[in-house]
């Protein structure tokens, strides 16, 4: 049956305690592709707890648990099969940085659903703070393949503006390995669809594919890295749409453009996108825009 849209946005907010340290940063780093070359001093500050910055992406999976496509699928109303359900998008705001140890509570509610004929979509908000207040806010965009057709709001177009018809100011090639999605999903997300072959098959796909926040945080990694000087604190925020799969072995292409008068005025947007190299820049990321300080 179609997705009881009603239901699902009547649901009261999912209240959930949060704890987070070291160990789970550094899990997750290696998880998203950093630490190579061992040795490099870039490196260390995302893998050597002496020296250890939080990627902003963390916050994606700091605490553990299912992500939030996965919570999506357990609000009221909301009775779907997961082989149906791909992540659309991804939105994440941080008021501060995210610290190497944290406690906070997290407060997640479906705030839409769209009706898109053949498909509906699911907007999962979850707003986090700690004792001194706001920590970061994000949003998961849930697609479901064949769970439209009710007659509901159908929402925004969905299409991104394209990447700028320029030269990119940076270009990233980030290799995906074997075993990168075995690696990522011990962060909690446990979805069959990155590690089973007979149910990836279920779900359309060749074989298991990498998790799209794998390519997320990979690709902030990226930008910090090679725009921001590898100073997290100047992230701001994170906005991405999921356009394409990735299969681990594949290499990845991040291009980048940053406007120079956002740099003078002392911050901006950086746009990104992303394609495998290996199926031609078939697009992977799109509509991705970090905007920092």
């Amino acid at each position: 049956m179609p997705i009881d849209a009603a239901a699902a946005l009547a649901a009261p907010p999912d209240v959930r305690e949060l704890t987070w340290d070291h160990e789970d940063v550094l899990l997750y780093h290696l998880g998203i592709g950093a630490g190579l070359p061992a040795t490099d001093p870039r490196e260390l500050r995302y893998t050597l707890e002496s020296r250890l910055r939080v990627l902003p992406s963390f916050a994606t999976v700091a605490g553990g648990g299912p992500p939030g496509v996965i919570r999506a699928l357990s609000v009221p109303g909301v009775d779907v099969d997961l082989a149906r359900v791909l992540h659309a998008g991804q939105w994440l705001r941080t008021l501060r940085p995210v610290p190497v140890r944290g406690r906070a509570t997290a407060s997640s509610r479906v705030t839409a659903v769209y009706d898109k004929g053949t498909s509906a979509v699911l907007v999962l908000r979850t707003d986090v703070s700690d004792v001194d207040g706001p920590l970061w806010t994000d949003e998961a965009e849930v697609f479901v393949r064949g769970e439209g057709g009710w007659g509901g709001e159908r929402g925004p177009s969905g299409r991104p503006a394209p990447p700028p018809d320029a030269e990119p100011d940076q270009v990233a090639e980030l290799p995906v390995r074997e075993d990168q999605a075995l690696l990522y999903r011990l962060s909690g997300d446990w979805n069959p669809l990155h590690a089973d072959p007979e149910f990836a098959a279920r779900a359309g796909f060749d074989r298991p594919v990498l998790h799209g926040l794998c390519t997320y945080g990979g690709t902030l990694k990226s930008v910090v890295d090679t725009l921001l000087d590898g100073d997290v604190a100047r992230v701001r925020e994170y906005r991405t749409r999921f356009v394409g799969v990735v299969y681990p072995g594949e290499t990845l292409r991040v291009r980048m453009w940053r406007p120079g008068v956002a740099e003078e005025e002392g911050g901006g947007p950086v746009r990104v996108a992303v394609g495998a190299v290996e199926r031609d820049d078939a697009p992977v990321l799109t509509g991705t825009v970090v905007p920092y300080g």
